[in-house]
């Protein structure tokens, strides 16, 4: 409420006072309502929104007295102002006494009359304010009791253990989900010692860290852990206060026992089948080979064209095979690497030379480059492998007249690779996908690219074994670029 819209009711008999101060307020901004007596005044209430009432306690129908007392009743948040003369000064403080605000002597002066409203029109503010604050005030005691509430039944809903630290790491919040999923036999009652909790060392090293703000406060931490018979992933988290200070942690616990079999069991089944589908399939291609080179008769052009056919659709057929076989040994971590020094010079040499001449038969410059390049420790076959699956991607994917440039480079304790085209490129909605396994590429120009879609899977995850990191960089229609960094060798006497 503002000052130029404040809203006066004049009550008095005299049509005089009446105009004089509907005069006065408003050459000072407000808004002015009269009335002839009280029972005029009453029923401007009823209809009219009024901030302040001036009464005059003579009138005829209706005096200001029995007005006062229905006002006090009715409109208790209206402040009163008696207009009074000198002779009836003791009935207006008697008037103050039954609830009216101040009152005025007749004749008025103007600064006093003018000071009096504007004290009046304040105390209706505060009081307006005051109200507004205790409503909220109870609105919010309101909304956080039933946050409360809410939070409560949630959290104890939740399939998912929930587990929450103070700042001295001890646990204020968990939910039933969580004493099971860690089997835990004792009640946690009030704040606990994390590790009364839980028996993980490496979880609980984790959440120290995310206390001390080790971790950045708006990142999760993912780790996995045994319970029992339970296979466990931990998800952690900082707790912030009002600040976004670290106040604590919070942490849910996933029971993955099933996917872990799961996963198991898919791995197994794989690895049977592709065991049992490899050695007829390379008995039906040895086969096909001794027809193909006449060792058990001539064959006519059309017939050997056919084999030919035959032979390439098994050779896939037997690259599925394979990759199955090597993916579903690196998920199972039962792929046996021996890690030796080994010269990334002399690995990349090697695949170059056994792709340029196909990149050759296909129009395309084949180029590596390596500088400053310190030997790493790694399996040399792993190593041959990532790089002729890359190689022969960029070479794929290029089209004729294209250039793949293999290049090394030492930074530090780290060896950066990069297998760099001219190809088609991949679109950017893509290229979170490509690791995946089964997944390739769609685009019409790389129709005829045969391939698994196994490749890339199992290139990232032997950079991975070697400690290492693989990212993409591409630019449709102008070419891509993988990029690997492997840790080198330590230098001796470099800690």
């Amino acid at each position: 409420m503002t000052e130029e819209k404040a809203r006066v009711l004049v009550v008095d008999d005299e049509r005089v006072v009446r105009e004089g101060c509907q005069r006065v307020l408003k050459g000072r901004g407000y808004e002015v309502l009269t009335a002839e007596n009280g029972q005029v005044a009453l029923d401007c209430l009823l209809r009219e929104q009024v901030d302040v009432l001036l009464l005059d306690l003579k009138m005829p129908i209706m005096g200001g007295e029995e007005v006062l007392e229905i006002a006090r009743e009715k409109y208790a948040a209206i402040p009163i102002i008696i207009i009074t003369g000198h002779g009836t000064i003791d009935k207006a403080v008697e008037c103050m006494k039954k609830g009216a605000y101040d009152f005025v002597t007749k004749p008025f002066q103007i600064e006093q009359f003018l000071l009096t409203i504007n004290r009046a029109l304040e105390k209706r503010r505060l009081e307006q304010k005051a109200r507004a604050y205790e409503e909220e005030r109870l609105k919010n005691l309101y909304d956080l009791g039933l946050e409360k509430s809410r939070l409560r039944t949630i959290i104890h809903c939740i399939p998912n253990g929930v587990m929450v630290t103070n700042r001295n790491l001890e646990v204020v919040l968990h939910n039933p989900a969580l004493t099971r999923i860690l089997e835990i036999s004792t009640p946690l009652d009030g704040p606990t010692p994390l590790s009364c909790v839980l028996d993980n060392p490496t979880l609980m090293e984790t959440l120290r860290q995310i206390q001390s703000g080790q971790w950045p406060a708006d990142q999760f931490v993912s780790q996995e852990m045994i319970c029992g018979k339970r296979s466990v992933r931990a998800l952690s988290a900082a707790a912030l206060g009002p600040g976004q200070e670290v106040v604590g942690t919070v942490t849910a616990f996933e029971d993955i026992t099933a996917f872990k079999q799961l996963d198991d069991m898919k791995s197994d089944f794989i690895h049977m089948v592709a065991h049992e589908l490899r050695s007829p399939v390379v008995s039906i291609r040895q086969q096909n080979s001794i027809l193909l080179e006449g060792l058990a008769g001539p064959l006519q052009d059309k017939q050997k064209e056919i084999l030919n056919r035959g032979i390439k659709k098994v050779d896939q057929l037997i690259e599925l095979i394979n990759d199955l076989l090597e993916i579903a040994k690196m998920e199972a971590a039962q792929q046996i690497q021996h890690r030796v020094p080994t010269d990334m010079a002399d690995i990349i040499s090697e695949a170059v030379a056994l792709i340029e001449p196909r990149a050759k038969g296909q129009g395309i410059v084949l180029e590596w480059a390596c500088d400053n390049v310190r030997p790493i420790q790694a399996d040399p076959k792993s190593l041959t492998e990532i790089f002729n699956n890359l190689i022969t991607n960029a070479v794929n994917y290029s089209p004729e007249g294209g250039r793949v440039l293999v290049s090394a480079k030492g930074f530090n304790e780290y060896v950066e690779i990069k297998v760099t085209d001219t190809g088609v490129g991949i679109e950017p909605d893509e290229l979170p996908k490509i690791f995946d396994k089964f997944y390739r590429v769609k685009h019409k120009k790389t129709r005829q690219v045969l391939g698994t879609g196994l490749g890339l899977a199992i290139v990232k995850k032997a950079v991975e074994a070697h400690h290492g990191a693989i990212d993409v960089e591409s630019v449709p229609d102008k070419g891509t670029t993988f990029r690997i960094l492997l840790p080198c060798i330590p230098d001796e006497g470099v800690m």
